[in-house]
């Protein structure tokens, strides 16, 4: 198992909430990610497509994972948190949406700060689309990371 593997199974059970909204971890790379959400009542609004608020947990699974991803050598030593969140609702959602996240530095440079500064903060961009491969929502998650004490 790989180290990318190790961490798609533990965020799959260490984010509870992501398991409530049905958020499913596909990929992790180092800075990349990607998730999918499949529609369905739970998760759906008032005009039968999908609920910003699960379009936004699903965009922030993937950023999660991407950060993570990027750090994995070290990722367990440390405390991330998200920082702020921009989202951007392009057009309306329905069906399987798959979000693709990547960070905005290389994991190597990241871990290099951190290593010279406690602590690194980045953006993770997230680029949301339905089945036809449409963007239906654009993220960017800014992640605080510092090592624990």
């Amino acid at each position: 198992m790989t180290p990318y593997d190790m961490i798609k199974a533990q965020l799959s059970t260490i984010v509870p909430f992501q398991n409530h909204v049905g958020i499913t971890l596909l990929e992790v790379g180092d800075g990349s990610a990607s998730a999918e959400l499949i529609q369905r009542d739970e998760v759906s609004n008032h005009i039968q497509t999908i609920h910003a608020g699960a379009m936004f947990t699903l965009g922030e699974a993937a950023s999660g994972a991407a950060m993570a991803g990027a750090l994995a050598p070290v990722i367990l030593s440390m405390r991330p948190v998200a920082a702020t969140a921009a989202i951007a609702f392009k057009r309306i959602a329905k069906g399987t949406l798959t979000a693709h996240a990547t960070t905005s530095s290389p994991g190597a440079k990241l871990m290099k700060t951190i290593k010279d500064d406690g602590k690194v903060a980045f953006d993770v961009t997230v680029d949301i689309q339905d089945a036809t491969g449409e963007t239906v929502v654009e993220m960017t998650i800014n992640w605080h990371v510092s090592a624990t004490r």
